[in-house]
């Protein structure tokens, strides 16, 4: 009986190649979805907040917030100013993914405040004004010996938060880190980028305004940086 003719040896790398280029596909599937879907979530994030934002500037609401920085400051009555969402990406293609979207914006007092302290405590108070992003103006008073009395810290009128968007792929999630929101101090949240839908960033708006807080507890605590 005449011998079966063996596959070529090039149709038999061919099959075995085929079978592992399939396998490295089906577990990139996975990964690659998980990507689009961050990318969907921050294009969808900015998008929303860039139109959120400009509403905002132009009403410029209210903000049922007070911030304390220890027990030397204190802000309330404050209204947004202005504010606007930005996006970046990792390079300068349009196909590049996203580094992150972030939106800024400042709340306006009603009028500048005064910090006076002992010549001892400047330092301190510098740090921590310096730390929550406050402008101010440092002038000290003296005696009629030229030695420091008192320190007096002009503080002007104005806070700047932000709240910035940036994707982890290899935790498959999306940080968001929240900049003197709702007091001085920084908080980051983890999201799946499926639970950042309009309903998340309308309870970020309405922390934004003082209305809820409840973004807050949409997702897990990550780090808090306190300023106070």
């Amino acid at each position: 009986m005449p011998e079966k003719p063996r596959p070529s040896l090039l149709n038999e790398l061919r099959q075995r190649s085929a079978a592992i280029r399939e396998q490295r596909d089906a577990a990139r599937l996975p990964e690659e979805k998980a990507q689009h879907a961050i990318e969907q979530a921050l294009w969808r994030v900015f998008r929303w907040l860039e139109e959120a934002m400009g509403h905002l500037e132009v009403i410029q609401p209210q903000v049922r917030h007070r911030f304390r920085l220890d027990d030397f400051l204190t802000f309330d009555g404050l209204q947004v100013d202005s504010g606007f969402a930005v996006f970046r990406r990792h390079g300068l293609g349009v196909g590049d993914r996203l580094e992150h979207v972030e939106m800024f914006y400042e709340l306006a007092a009603r009028e500048p405040a005064v910090v006076k302290v002992k010549p001892l405590a400047a330092s301190s108070v510098e740090e921590r004004l310096r730390g929550a992003a406050l402008q101010f103006q440092v002038d000290n008073e003296v005696d009629e010996f030229k030695a420091i009395r008192s320190t007096f810290f002009h503080v002007q009128p104005m806070i700047r938060a932000s709240v910035q968007f940036k994707p982890h792929h290899s935790r498959r999630a999306i940080d968001v880190l929240l900049r003197n929101v709702d007091r001085f101090e920084s908080v980051q949240l983890e999201f799946e980028p499926s639970r950042l839908d309009e309903a998340a960033l309308e309870d970020l708006v309405r922390l934004v305004l003082g209305e809820s807080d409840a973004f807050l507890h949409r997702a897990p605590l990550s780090l808090v940086n306190a300023k106070k």
